[in-house]
């Protein structure tokens, strides 16, 4: 079957080489015009953690070109790393309280995260045949209720997944908007 896509395969491939360039680029932005408080911290943090944990989540059921990832989350939601970093930034948006800011991360998101994920998705078509089956069943993004299958976390493919990578990355950005929430430096 003949696919059409959003984005054209060159388009993605820069988007692929430049997302974690860019996303260095954008938290020097962030951290720099972000204006916390302690309660835009205490709205922000909860979303933020959830979107860890889904992360987590994810990582302990991802065997990368080895196995289709049918399980945890991802009998949920074809992308949960994805909509987990979505989770992870609308609520440091929302500890940054600044529009503009939200703004950059859904424009990131749009420009440099989709044509990734479309990439991800043709490379996953090609490798496991099933992958059709799965994703006319589970939605890329937003989540099915029921489960396609049912397997078990292993904290094994965790930490193979390098994903305690990404909780650092956020104690750290969390640490720092924290210290400029309670320091009392200009914002921005």
């Amino acid at each position: 079957m003949r696919r059409r896509y959003w984005f054209p395969k060159r388009y993605a491939d820069v988007a692929a080489r430049l997302r974690v360039p860019a996303g260095f680029v954008l938290a020097g932005l962030f951290l720099w015009f972000s204006r916390p408080t302690p309660a835009s911290l205490a709205w922000g943090a909860p979303i933020s953690a959830a979107g860890l944990l889904l992360r987590a989540w994810a990582a302990g059921h991802l065997e990368k070109n080895e196995r289709l990832a049918m399980t945890g989350p991802y009998a949920h939601l074809r992308n949960p790393l994805y909509a987990g970093t979505v989770l992870v930034a609308a609520g440091l948006a929302i500890g940054a309280r600044e529009a503009w800011l939200a703004a950059g991360f859904a424009l990131f998101f749009v420009f440099l995260y989709l044509p990734v994920i479309q990439e991800e998705e043709k490379h996953l078509r090609e490798l496991f045949p099933e992958f059709e089956r799965y994703a006319a069943e589970v939605p890329p993004l937003a989540p099915r209720l029921r489960p396609v299958a049912r397997g078990r976390f292993r904290w094994s493919l965790y930490r193979r997944n390098e994903e305690y990578r990404a909780l650092l990355g956020y104690l750290a950005g969390l640490a720092a908007l924290a210290w400029k929430a309670w320091s009392g430096i200009p914002r921005g």
